[in-house]
């Protein structure tokens, strides 16, 4: 070839190769600034401040309820926004109450507003005489995607006192740090409770706000009464994003690997296994005093967030999670039942295994599991025992998606 046309070929080919990788750099960029720049719904402020202003608003709040590092009851109240009351799940309105405690109602020191609990001793669902000095409730808290996690049975009991006093409910959306897939057993109406309201799996993809849209499309609420609601989106999310939360949702989930072992471990919350409560990693670990001493060892005892642990200052035996990279628990798309079938072996498969209370079936919502463990099955045969119902299962939630899917 003339040396004229080796030199035009290079210069062509150098071009080519130029433009793809600065093609490829673009979309990388791209791709890296999409998942860093998520816009929750509490940040979208002129799509909801004007239909605040001149209503007396409840906020149904909690320490997650933040536009970068304010809080939104300060901006709310330095808008001028008339926030009468102040509505708290559990672990209350600044985030530090136990898990299970009941919280009282109070005055916060910090804005002198009133706070009525949702988690307290008579109390789920805001009252009629409670509500009514307000005209519209703002909701703004961060779920975790998880069934039994009680933010969304609050929210459920919100929207039904909404809907019963007329009163419209604006929902700020935040993303769901476990929205990136979808299992567990789909749970019967035998074993509704407070931990497990609807008929959705353990993990059930969704952020709060398609959470919500699913309560009032489903007819899930009393009588299938519909509440007035207008979710506020976020802005550059979907759910194959993995989205790590500024804010720890509550006292026992202080990381993003805790957020991502809760699905699975929390189910030894109706055992008499510890999950590592009253430990600097809860959700992190796991083991019983009656375990193997040669195993990894911990003690329990009482902290923030967990005045009462179980197996307070005695030695436990059991494993450490926290060697499992944050990438590897980023790509799970299934729940563990190992660590539960290998406990329950190592507990000599005793009775005693499972909490006399029944609280097990309560988070499982179904009997099914407790069944197969103690029948033997490992966590292909557990997962394979409710496939068809997942199924089932995801054509409802299509409807109600706000998000593009990892389906």
């Amino acid at each position: 070839m003339h040396t004229k046309y080796k030199h035009q070929h290079f210069q062509e080919y150098f071009i080519l190769t130029k433009t793809l990788l600065l093609f490829f750099l673009i979309n990388t960029l791209n791709a890296t600034c999409q998942s860093n720049s998520i816009i929750v719904g509490a940040e979208r402020t002129p799509l909801y401040f004007q239909k605040l202003k001149g209503k007396r608003v409840g906020f149904v709040a909690n320490q997650t309820s933040k536009v970068n590092n304010d809080h939104l009851v300060d901006i709310l109240l330095n808008e001028g926004v008339n926030i009468v009351k102040v509505f708290s799940p559990e672990h209350g309105f600044r985030g530090n109450a136990d898990a299970g405690a009941k919280v009282r109602d109070e005055i916060d020191l910090q804005t002198g507003l009133p706070i009525y609990s949702l988690y307290g001793k008579n109390r789920r669902k805001p009252s009629k005489e409670v509500l009514k000095d307000i005209d519209l409730i703002l909701f703004d808290l961060q779920d975790v995607g998880v069934r039994f996690y009680t933010y969304i049975s609050s929210l459920h009991y919100v929207m039904e006192a909404c809907a019963e006093n007329s009163i419209p409910l604006i929902l700020l959306d935040r993303p769901n740090p476990n929205g990136f897939y979808i299992d567990g057993p789909i749970l019967t109406p035998k074993f509704k409770s407070f931990v497990g309201m609807h008929q959705v799996p353990v993990v059930h993809g969704m952020t709060i706000g398609e959470y919500a849209k699913m309560i009032n499309g489903e007819g899930w609420l009393k009588e299938s009464i519909k509440c007035s609601i207008e979710v506020i989106p976020c802005l550059n999310y979907n759910h194959f994003m993995k989205y790590n939360l500024p804010v720890p949702p509550s006292p026992n989930l202080p990381n993003m690997r805790s957020v991502y072992l809760y699905p699975s471990l929390c189910f030894f919350e109706g055992t008499n296994v510890s999950i590592g409560r009253g430990t600097e990693s809860p959700f992190q670990l796991y083991g019983a005093p009656y375990f193997d001493s040669k195993l990894f060892k911990f003690t329990p005892k009482s902290s923030y967030g967990s005045n009462y642990p179980k197996y307070k200052e005695l030695e436990c035996f059991g494993e450490d999670l926290r060697n499992l990279s944050l990438d590897s628990l980023k790509n799970i798309n299934s729940l563990n039942f190992n660590w539960l079938v290998k406990s329950y072996k190592l507990y000599n498969e005793s009775e005693d295994f499972f909490n006399k209370n029944g609280f097990f079936n309560l988070l499982a919502g179904t009997d099914k599991i407790m069944n197969l463990i103690k029948g033997g099955a490992n966590s292909d045969q557990i997962r394979e025992t409710y496939q068809i119902d997942l199924q089932k299962f995801k054509l409802i939630r299509k409807k109600y998606l706000i998000y593009d899917d990892f389906e």
